[in-house]
């Protein structure tokens, strides 16, 4: 059969470029997005009187009917018919004859592929915040159980002060939160109906884009065909809203492979999520959280792909956008298994108390805690409260100890004005409930953002 859109050419085209110019390939995974497109634009055609009831009947009946073939995986895919539209539309053409012609009033591939690309992303992003939710709830029952168990938070990879497990699990579930923001406001944006555009500038059929918008789900119509067909910006969020998550991933997954060895050993990963060397018995290695930190890579390159696929183009659709598609499945399918993966490892990862309270007693975590102490209970202006804190850090290191084990003598050896109640700021567990601001690390605080993280989540229910 020729091609649908060959009248205009005397010659057909050649092997080479079919395999060059065809999307199909790839874009036959927007089956069901196409058929319900389709499905939407025949019974609005109907509804104004271009299409009779009967023959959006057959139309209707002969897309349904295509749709349970692919399921079934009997439709013959054809890379002469360039992509999926055209593979649908010629296959109901051969199935109820020429009233399947009928299909394409009043539409163009342009504004087709527009619909079926926004229908699968804006799925893909419902899809992508459920699971965001999952590993929230896995992260939430975590912290749930450690909000006393004290491990060192740290800046520059350095001892810094002494915070609790689940402040720490809290911290990734903001990131997670405002990924779900970010998905979600990214829908919101892109909840509007290309189909009706046309190539690039509307049809002169009466057609009721309101009520294909309707059947579809869309809040409304684009205001601008020739906007519509050559906008991308929904792949575009997408990408980034993706990127971003994976980016939060793979610094969750740098902790979780520092934390798992030797030199840390705050967690041990469930033998179900780690693997072992093929020449060395001895290993149990976090594969897991090092290919999720590795994945990270390849999503930010579908980002700057498409980014730099469409800088420089003029509108309105022009060819380079067929590549905008398989780097969107990329992230999305890469995206989806990592958040799953995830979820389930940190199920059942073991948290080692002992060892994350041993790594609190070396790196001097509560200095800040005497300077401060310093300042408030003895007058000593802040700058030389640091100068005074130094000097008790000195001495402790060449005595082989944590500043929070000094005696007061040995305090006092340094400065005459530090008294006895010092030692109740320098004890680790004190500093860390001491800083009880709003969304600070104490035990208060941190019960008080569960609390909320609890409402967020029954919100959401």
């Amino acid at each position: 059969m020729a091609k649908l859109w060959s009248g205009r050419f005397s010659k057909g085209a050649t092997k080479l470029l079919d395999e060059f110019n065809a999307s199909l390939p790839f874009d036959k995974t927007l089956y069901a997005q196409d058929i319900k497109g389709s499905i939407a634009h025949a019974t609005m055609l109907e509804s104004v009187g271009i299409l009779t009831q009967d023959e959006a009947k057959s139309i209707v009946d002969g897309l349904k009917e295509i749709k349970t073939l692919i399921e079934k995986g009997e439709f013959v895919f054809d890379i002469s018919d360039e992509d999926i539209h055209m593979a649908i539309e010629k296959k109901l053409i051969e199935n109820i004859g020429d009233v399947g012609k009928k299909l394409h009033t009043a539409r163009s591939r342009n504004d087709q592929v527009a619909l079926d690309f926004r229908l699968y992303v804006q799925e893909q992003n419902q899809n992508i915040v459920k699971l965001l939710e999952k590993l929230i709830f896995t992260l939430s029952d975590i912290a749930k159980e450690h909000t006393d168990t004290i491990l060192p938070g740290m800046t520059h990879l350095q001892h810094a002060q002494p915070i609790n497990f689940a402040f720490h699990m809290l911290a990734y579930i903001n990131m997670f939160k405002r990924d779900i923001d970010r998905f979600e406001n990214s829908y919101k944006r892109a909840d509007i109906l290309p189909l009706g555009c046309a190539a690039l500038a509307g049809t002169p059929h009466k057609i009721d884009r309101v009520k294909t918008a309707q059947l579809l789900g869309f809040s409304g119509v684009s205001e601008n065909c020739l906007d519509t067909v050559s906008d991308r910006d929904f792949a575009l969020e997408i990408l980034f809203n993706i990127a971003t998550v994976m980016m939060h991933i793979s610094r969750f997954s740098e902790e979780l492979v520092l934390w798992s060895s030797y030199e840390f050993k705050f967690i041990t990963l469930s033998d179900e999520y780690s693997t072992g060397s093929s020449i060395m018995p001895q290993k149990k290695n976090p594969d897991v959280p090092e290919l999720l930190r590795g994945k990270s890579g390849r999503v930010n390159g579908n980002l700057i792909s498409l980014l730099t696929v469409l800088k420089g183009l003029p509108l309105a659709y022009n060819k380079d956008m067929q590549e905008d598609k398989e780097g969107v499945f990329d992230s999305v399918q890469t995206v989806c298994i990592s958040l799953e993966i995830l979820a389930e490892a940190l199920k059942g990862m073991t948290v080692n108390r002992q060892n994350m309270q041993k790594a609190c007693e070396v790196g001097h975590l509560s200095a800040t805690d005497l300077a401060d102490y310093l300042v408030a209970n003895c007058d000593i202006p802040f700058r030389e409260a640091h100068f005074i804190t130094g000097h008790a850090v000195s001495l402790a290191e060449q005595k082989g100890k944590d500043l929070s084990l000094l005696s007061i003598q040995e305090l006092q050896q340094i400065d005459k004005r530090i008294k006895l109640d010092v030692l109740e700021f320098l004890n680790l567990k004190n500093s860390m409930n001491a800083r009880d601001s709003q969304g600070g690390t104490s035990v208060s605080s941190t019960e008080k953002q569960l609390e909320n993280l609890q409402k967020w989540i029954e919100k959401r229910a």
